[in-house]
């Protein structure tokens, strides 16, 4: 298996084979590219022999030379043998190795179960911690021509009751999406006004995400980096904003959805903490309508992304910080997924190492 970089055509195509297939993710797409290369990351645009797609982002180390590569969520499976992927990721790190990278990580949301972890450390690759907030997911199986009401059934009692109570409450859901097939956006959704701002609309929820970050003392990037990749995604039809609104206009909560790879994955929410008691089925009709979404969109899956954090990567147990939202993704029938986890594989150590303590000294992450 060989790798090169891609031609002009190739790119012209890149998210039908990067995103789209079977495991596909939106950070291999062009447009997280782009996103990564105005804060300083060199994309590299892989292309296998066979026509696989792979996204390198590389970071140039600092008074040393050379960089460190990472396949954000990359590679995909794309529905073929985990021997296969590993063959991959192995061929494409030696690729990158001749061509001046002396580290590369990868975090392909590929589940433990198959094999996969053992395989790529057997080619010299090591765990080591996530670059992303969660190793492991939630999701939520769906099943094409199922209805709506039959995955409704499966949520659980206060789930369902709240979910009902936020609708007799006349809670509008009002959706973004700028997909050029998502037509009529169908019962239980409203369109933005006419004259609405999508801008605006991001920068809101992005509020939310800071009184979110200061309550539970957690970090946030940046507002313009946050707003800048969300329109981004919005534009190529990858990324659904839907917010949750009163009757009477004012905003109860936000949340951001990516499609890929057959499935509409949970990525980014927030609500008023201070309107809880008086709306407490915010978060749970915005996921429904995710949930209703997905299906008539014919998905594979709605993925409730993880709960796990640093130093506990596994099941929240009772009584552990993150047990609640655990709960909460799990009364809407979604089951747990072990993935394989971050790993990364070093060519020049002495290099690698260099470049992070110059790095640091520097003031710059990994």
């Amino acid at each position: 298996m060989r790798f090169a970089e891609a031609t002009s055509d190739q790119l012209l195509d890149w998210d039908r084979h990067a995103v789209d297939p079977p495991g596909g993710n939106v950070y291999q797409s062009r447009a997280w590219a782009d996103q990564r290369s105005r804060l300083g990351w060199r994309p590299r645009f892989l292309v296998a022999d066979d026509g696989y797609r792979l996204l390198s982002l590389e970071r140039p180390w600092r008074l040393v030379p050379g960089s460190g590569a990472y396949l954000s969520r990359g590679p995909i499976s794309a529905g073929e043998p985990v021997e296969r992927t590993a063959e991959r990721l192995g061929a494409a790190a030696e690729w990158l190795f001749e061509h001046g990278v002396d580290v590369v990580a990868s975090d392909a949301e590929i589940p433990a179960e198959t094999g996969y972890g053992a395989l790529i450390e057997a080619a010299g690759f090591r765990p080591i911690e996530e670059v992303q907030p969660s190793r492991h997911r939630l999701a939520l199986d769906l099943q094409p021509g199922e209805p709506e009401a039959s995955y409704f059934a499966g949520f659980s009692e206060t789930t369902r009751q709240l979910i009902r109570q936020g609708e007799k409450a006349g809670l509008r859901v009002v959706r973004w999406d700028r997909r050029p097939d998502s037509g009529a956006f169908g019962e239980g959704f409203d369109a933005p006004a006419g004259d609405a701002d999508p801008t605006a609309a991001f920068e809101q929820l992005y509020g939310l995400l800071e009184a979110a970050a200061a309550r539970r003392h957690f970090g946030l990037g940046s507002q313009a980096g946050f707003v800048a990749w969300s329109l981004a995604g919005l534009e190529a039809g990858m990324t659904v904003l839907l917010e949750v609104h009163t009757s009477e206009g004012e905003l109860l909560g936000a949340a951001t959805f990516y499609r890929h790879g057959g499935r509409l994955t949970y990525s980014h929410s927030g609500d008023r903490a201070d309107l809880r008691r008086s709306y407490p089925g915010v978060a749970r009709l915005l996921l429904w309508r995710a949930v209703q979404l997905a299906v008539r969109e014919a998905r594979i899956e709605v993925d409730l992304a993880g709960v796990d954090v640093r130093g506990a990567r596994r099941e929240p147990a009772r009584g552990e910080e993150m047990r609640g939202l655990y709960e909460f993704k799990r009364s809407f029938g979604a089951r747990w997924i072990e993935l394989t986890g971050n790993h990364e594989r070093i060519a020049r150590p002495w290099r690698y190492g260099l470049g992070r303590v110059s790095g640091r000294l520097l003031g710059f992450g990994r």
